[in-house]
């Protein structure tokens, strides 16, 4: 290596963590997809821990979580965070309304908590792991990493078991206390775990994805392979019509 080489080489690595950071800061949501992923449920247990009243908590929590759309709606922005989060209260709400227990507005998402921790391990032992599929349309490689990147499945491998782990983990800790926890004590507890998981799991993804072989961009080759289509083309006809001029002038 010589002393030239050193810089570009840091210039690549460099591109390659920028890249890897806004590719998971749009995969994840970024500050904002945090706080519309904690605020309704804070509402809720802050308005159950005061007053006791499971009605107006899930009012209040469902209302926001409709706001918050309203929010990005009116600033033409992505919804997928906040529609997300509309749904998943929705359905505490439901499940909270029809058992009559407060406890198990919650219950939806510590399910699909672990739902989405077995899909992060099962993927990645059966070879395709999930974290993969995620973000290859956001680094626009699609699935070329499946077969033309070894490097980049060796990473998104990685992180997928840090994910499966991680939210297993963090069930273990939840589902417990489902049970032995009170509804106040239960619901801090889970708005403590909320965001410092995620946040660990998405800094072992940052490490490995920035370590890892850059992304094949398929877009790029498809444009490149039609543009290269196009020039044949047009390569073609023009030597057919050099031909026909040629035949018309030896005719004449």
């Amino acid at each position: 290596m010589t002393s030239l080489d050193k810089p570009t080489e840091d210039t690549q690595q460099d591109d390659a963590r920028t890249v890897t950071e806004a590719a998971l800061f749009e995969a994840f949501g970024g500050v904002r997809g945090m706080v519309e992923t904690v605020l309704p449920g804070l509402l809720f247990v802050t308005i159950y821990t005061v007053n006791k009243d499971l009605h107006m908590s899930a009012i209040a929590a469902l209302a926001v979580s409709l706001v918050l759309v309203v929010v990005r709606l009116a600033m033409k922005d992505t919804v997928k965070h906040a529609f997300s989060g509309v749904f998943g209260v929705a359905f505490g709400v439901v499940f909270a309304m029809m058992t009559g227990n407060a406890k198990d507005f919650y219950l939806p998402g510590m399910l699909y908590t672990l739902g989405l921790s077995l899909a992060y391990l099962v993927t990645t032992l059966c070879g395709v792991p999930l974290l993969g599929l995620i973000l290859g349309p956001v680094f626009k490689e699609n699935l070329s990493w499946r077969t033309r990147n070894p490097g980049r499945k060796k990473a998104y491998a990685k992180a997928s078991y840090a994910w499966g782990l991680i939210l297993l983990g963090k069930c273990a800790i939840l589902f417990p206390l489902y049970w032995w926890a009170d509804t106040t004590q239960f619901g801090w507890v889970l708005i403590a775990l909320k965001i410092p998981p995620f946040l660990l799991a998405v800094w072992l993804t940052w490490v490995f994805l920035a370590k890892a072989p850059a992304p094949i961009d398929v877009f790029a080759e498809m444009e490149a392979a039609e543009k290269a289509e196009e020039e044949r083309k047009a390569t073609a006809a023009a030597e057919r019509g050099e031909t026909e001029s040629g035949r018309h002038r030896r005719g004449a």
